[in-house]
């Protein structure tokens, strides 16, 4: 004889707190910048056990989604990586012209690092576009993934920038060189003759300190928060 399960009084209520909490959150939607969720974000996870940290951001994850505009996705990672944070709200596209095209119209895209395509060179020559978010976020891992979107990232209080060079020098001399002007820098990945670094903290585009980097096409692409 099945017996039937007797009510959980007191976990309905916590479920029915959280379920009223999602609404009022997607009704509140996003705020006006990246940067001010990432600092919000910080805060919220500030404290909070490891489960604890995975259900809040894949919650909240979600949320951005309904409430952030439009999401597209180019390449494998960037679609595993979207699943995990965002869920399945995001639309895959062939090509990274087609998600930069995308980003023009008004989206978000996050985007593969592969070694063979220097799409984020293209952001050399498109200020416009910013990198705003890298996936994974941890401070202690290596992106796989930008986010770029038509807006200006700004400071979080824990970021990591993005550069770009056509230096030919070694990753080391180049590393050696930002150093000397007082930039921590780490090479990314290298694809058409270009290379991107992350560099420690918030460096912003006009920064004095890039003025003798090495390479003659080279700038700041964007920043990313990390956590």
């Amino acid at each position: 004889m099945l017996v039937e399960p007797e009510a959980d009084v007191e976990r309905l209520a916590l479920d029915r707190a959280v379920v009223e909490a999602v609404r009022l959150r997607i009704k509140a939607g996003s705020r006006a910048t990246a940067d001010a969720d990432a600092i919000a974000l910080r805060e919220l996870l500030n404290g909070l056990a490891v489960a604890e940290r995975a259900a809040v951001r894949a919650v909240l994850g979600r949320i951005d989604a309904a409430t952030g505009g439009p999401l597209v996705v180019w390449g494998p990672a960037s679609q595993t990586l979207a699943a995990d944070r965002f869920g399945l709200a995001a639309r895959a596209v062939a090509e990274p012209e087609q998600a930069l095209s995308a980003v023009r119209d008004g989206a978000r895209a996050l985007m593969d690092l592969p070694p063979g395509k220097a799409w984020w060179g293209r952001l050399l020559a498109e200020p416009a576009l910013r990198v705003v978010a890298a996936l994974p976020d941890d401070r202690h891992g290596r992106p796989r993934a930008l986010v770029v979107r038509h807006a200006v990232p700004g400071p979080t209080g824990d970021d990591r920038t993005f550069w770009a060079t056509d230096s030919t020098a070694p990753d080391a001399r180049i590393v050696e060189a930002l150093g000397a002007a007082g930039l921590a820098a780490s090479p990314l990945i290298a694809a058409g003759g270009l290379k991107l670094f992350m560099l420690a903290g918030y460096v912003q585009a006009e920064d004095g300190r890039l003025a003798s980097a090495p390479g003659s096409l080279s700038g700041v692409i964007g920043a990313a928060p990390q956590f």
